[in-house]
């Protein structure tokens, strides 16, 4: 299963331009409207376990809206302290009018 492509959220009902949150198997995920395409994340902040998609989204950067740690969407590197550590990234594609992953 891990290497089949699972639909997590219908296009139209993305946010353009912004972050939605997910629930999938289980998961909480982050779907990214971002500039260069769609991205999807884990949800939750590796640094405080916050929402990040009550964050600030702005081209590839999320902050997390508890200690304004920031995270690059397009790999899970954080690029701002008070995080150190990457969130999960899921490989992403749009198919058929759906979201997708990997896993």
């Amino acid at each position: 299963m891990a290497d089949e492509w699972c639909d997590v959220l219908a296009e139209d009902q993305m946010q353009k331009g912004w972050v939605t949150l997910v629930e999938h198997a289980g998961r909480a995920l982050a779907v990214y409207d971002a500039p260069s395409g769609v991205y999807v994340t884990t949800a939750r902040c590796s640094h405080g376990g916050a929402n990040l998609c009550d964050g600030y989204f702005d081209g590839h950067l999320i902050e997390c809206p508890l200690h304004q740690g920031a995270f690059d969407v397009r790999n899970g590197s954080p690029i701002s302290a008070p995080a150190t550590r990457p969130i999960k990234t899921f490989p992403a594609r749009l198919s058929g009018g759906f979201i997708q992953i990997k896993g």
